[in-house]
């Protein structure tokens, strides 16, 4: 058999591997732009399928497509949505603008494996199904890709929630385990009043739901969908009753819930959705940020540190210092956040460079729209399995800074005056002597009215010290 078959398009002939599904414009692509070597998320490749096959029961019920070749172009969309043949589709995501390479390698395939369902050879120059007459139909990679990138969002959304949720219930069962231990707490790095470590892993956990709340109100957005609008908006090429058709099949075939645009321009031209969606999941991704550096400084040490929690053993932290453990899953849940929220500029910046009917843009707003759901779901599930559900309390650690901690002197305020506070701390820190010893000494409490009034436990339920 030969290496190469021949394909023909609009420009000629092109060779394309015997057995690719993929015919001459995915060829070209390929040829044109072999950029970064990465290929397109399943995401993008499902939600395109699901378009493709949706479009040809539409136009089978409409009585626009042959029932023979709509029936097999429905089966071959089903393969490609069960991910039989992810590696037909090879074009890069920095290709022609709009995306219309990744369309027509969709089209393609499914054209060429809906021949094949047929009886026809991939060779076969009478292949009756074409892949923009019959595959492509009513449809323009101008509507048929912010279609698939919200669908595509959409397709892992439920994912993405359950993963930042997973990780929330780790942090609210490790602050259950650690409601009794009464801590420092710091303010700009410094000595604070008490706090609870419960509560301040309590404190992760709803910032961490906080974010899937804000996640989910931005997926809303993305369920309306601007299939059938064509090239520009006005659906030439499309039947009247296709786009509410479309949306019932889509929902049909997915489960998930999705809704007509009632601008089929503005769902063309503006890509606000996205944008917002990709805003919502760098704000998580801030947030974990922020949690993972306080994981770094509590577990720091462990004997020059703070040493108030120990980060599971997971792997040998240096080269050339035996027995020296790093929080490596912290670590990497920074670099994780760090490249998401770089993501996060590329479609801000790509969905402001829309022009007049068209963004062009659109490849890589969806390759790091998808890239950005794919590292935060895969970063953040490692993190909760082998940091957060095995971190250690120290207790006695944690409880020893306390003991040192001069600014419990804030619980008296109320009884003997910021000021006499500022000089009994003073007093305390320039001694090395505990805040009850000084307050004693002189004079401005009793000994029974110091050991109430500085009761750390009952510091961290909030109130005036001793009432």
């Amino acid at each position: 058999m030969s290496e190469f078959r021949i394909e023909k398009d609009s420009l000629g002939e092109v060779k394309v591997p015997a057995n690719a599904y993929y015919a001459a414009q995915t060829q070209r692509a390929v040829d044109n732009f072999p950029i970064s070597g990465m290929r397109p998320y399943p995401a993008f490749i499902w939600s395109m399928a699901v378009i493709k096959r949706s479009a040809a029961e539409v136009h089978r019920d409409l009585g626009l497509l042959d029932e023979k070749v709509a029936s097999a172009i429905m089966q071959a969309a089903d393969e490609v949505i069960a991910g039989k043949l992810n590696d037909q589709f090879v074009v890069d995501p920095f290709q022609a603008g709009a995306g219309t390479s990744h369309n027509m390698n969709v089209n393609e395939v499914i054209a060429n494996r809906a021949n094949e369902i047929l009886g026809y050879k991939l060779d076969d120059p009478k292949k009756p199904v074409n892949p923009n007459d019959h595959v492509n139909m009513a449809q323009s990679t101008n509507d048929t890709i912010p279609t698939a990138i919200r669908l595509g969002v959409l397709w892992r959304l439920d994912e993405l929630v359950s993963t930042l949720q997973a990780c929330a219930d780790a942090f609210y069962a490790k602050a259950e385990e650690a409601d009794e231990v009464v801590k420092s707490g710091r303010t700009h790095l410094q000595d604070a009043v008490p706090i609870r470590m419960g509560q301040e892993f309590g404190a992760y956990a709803k910032a961490i739901e906080r974010d899937i709340e804000k996640i989910k109100m931005a997926a809303e957005g993305v369920r309306r969908l601007g299939i059938g609008g064509t090239a520009n908006g006005t659906g030439l090429n499309a039947h009247p009753e296709y786009h509410a058709r479309m949306i019932k099949k889509i929902t049909e075939l997915t489960g998930v819930t999705v809704y007509e645009s009632d601008d089929l321009f503005e769902s063309m031209q503006s890509h606000q959705d996205a944008t917002f969606f990709s805003s919502a999941l760098r704000t998580a991704a801030q947030d974990f940020i922020r949690i993972a550096n306080d994981i770094r400084l509590l577990s720091s040490g462990p004997t020059t540190g703070l040493a108030e929690i120990t980060c599971p053993t997971v792997q040998p932290g240096s080269s050339i210092m035996p027995g020296k453990v790093n929080p490596v899953m912290a670590e990497m849940l920074n670099m994780a956040m760090f490249h998401l929220m770089g993501n996060d500029l590329t479609v801000m910046m790509s969905a402001q460079a829309g022009q007049l009917e068209l963004n062009v843009m659109m490849p890589i707003i969806a390759h790091n729209l998808f890239e950005m759901m794919h590292v935060m779901i895969g970063a953040v599930n490692a993190f909760t399995d082998k940091c957060v559900r095995g971190l250690i309390i120290n207790k006695d650690k944690a409880e020893s800074w306390l003991a040192l901690n001069p600014i419990l002197v804030t619980a008296l305020n109320p009884i003997i005056g910021y000021l006499k506070g500022a000089e009994v701390a003073k007093k305390a820190l320039a001694e090395n002597r505990s805040i009850r010893e000084i307050v004693v000494e002189l004079g401005y409490m009793t000994a029974d009215e110091a050991d109430k009034a500085l009761n750390a436990r009952a510091m961290t339920e909030g109130g005036i010290a001793g009432k």
